[in-house]
């Protein structure tokens, strides 16, 4: 008799997902089965339940998972996590073999966006996942909204002892890309100065590791108090709330000339234009946030003060993650302060409205039993 599992699917014309219970995925060659222990709740994932991020269905969601190691499946090298062995996923999920990967840009593999994100499968051109009826579900990235995921072996990371297998799961997005962000978007050096509009999950995540490579002014824009709260106490020394005054010249006042990058980790075009806006001369703007709209971009700011935008979308999985497990593993950033919100799997829909309407501090995880 097949295993079955509990998994959060969204299927067509709708705009929630509805718990089933479907046949537990087997790994194929070069995959792990992973049995789910959390997974974020992400704002990607409430734009793909809305319809905003254009995806096949039906699918599984979720994209930052946690877990346990069950099996591997054929040709797994020995050097992967073995069964019984706590790990972390990344969202992106190189293929190890494209041109992109090839080069260590497994933030750009092709496989990944080409298939995975745009097909709902693996890179064998199938999915792991199907209902009893044999019909299939697609996968957004390794579908962790799951008692159970298959991953390829390229994003299986053992977790040091020292982290909590359950809050450790935002390690795979939200603390992920904020890492992408501060090293590559921003290539950020110790003494200098940011600003990080919008203080979610990722953006409070940006705060931390900004604060552990050495910024000396980190100041937290958003229009919720409670947020901006939280955003001190991962460690912004200034924070301004962008309903009481405006975010330009407040941090303009607070640091003058400007800072030397802001992130926007929202995806609105006005964010958008105000970080750049909030950038020193000769400064960096980061933009993290995806948007439905395109931004104006202050053309003439851009251009005489020398300001470049530079995307940032994830880190570079296979390079990035053992690093970011070290930085974290030594206490440089944590990601217990940061889950606000502990869900069951039937929960899943009242979150997404909760975060829909701004009112999820930090992030939220879904838990299996």
């Amino acid at each position: 008799m097949t295993e079955l599992m509990r998994a959060a699917v969204l299927v067509d014309g709708s705009d929630k997902v509805a718990v089933e219970e479907i046949p537990i995925p087997e790994p194929n060659a070069g995959e792990v089965l992973v049995k789910v222990a959390a997974c974020g709740i992400c704002h990607s994932d409430l734009s793909v339940v809305k319809g905003n991020i254009p995806f096949p269905r039906p699918a599984v969601i979720g994209h930052e998972i946690s877990g346990e190691v069950v099996a591997h499946g054929p040709g797994v090298a020995d050097t992967v996590p073995g069964p019984g062995t706590p790990v972390v996923s990344a969202f992106v999920m190189p293929c190890g073999t494209c041109a992109q990967c090839a080069r260590g840009r497994d933030d750009l593999c092709t496989s990944f966006f080409g298939v995975n994100r745009t097909h709902g499968t693996l890179y064998d051109g199938t999915t792991r996942l199907r209902r009893t009826d044999g019909s299939e579900l697609r996968m957004f990235s390794m579908s962790g909204m799951a008692e159970y995921a298959v991953v390829p072996a390229t994003d299986v990371f053992a977790l040091p002892a020292s982290l909590p297998l359950v809050e450790s799961a935002i390690l795979g997005c939200a603390t992920f890309t904020a890492f992408g962000a501060i090293r590559h978007g921003a290539d950020l050096r110790v003494g200098q100065r940011i600003a990080v509009f919008a203080a979610g999950g990722v953006g409070l995540n940006i705060i931390q590791l900004a604060k552990a490579h050495g910024a000396t002014e980190i100041v937290a824009v958003d229009l919720a108090s409670d947020k901006l709260d939280a955003a001190a106490r991962a460690g912004a020394t200034h924070c301004v709330n962008g309903r009481e005054t405006d975010p330009v010249d407040a941090i303009r006042d607070l640091v003058p000339g400007g800072v030397d990058v802001a992130f926007e980790a929202l995806g609105h075009p006005e964010t958008f234009r105000q970080a750049i806006n909030a950038t020193a001369d000769g400064g960096r703007m980061v933009p993290v946030g995806l948007s439905l709209r395109d931004a104006a971009v202050p053309i003439n700011k851009v251009v005489r003060s020398r300001v470049s935008i530079h995307g940032s979308y994830g880190a570079r999985t296979r390079q990035d993650m053992p690093d970011l497990l070290r930085l974290v593993d030594a206490g440089h950033a944590r990601p217990e302060p940061l889950i606000t919100r502990r869900i069951g799997i039937d929960e899943v829909n009242d979150t997404f409205a909760a975060l829909e309407r701004g009112e999820i501090v930090g992030r939220a995880v879904m838990c299996n039993p």
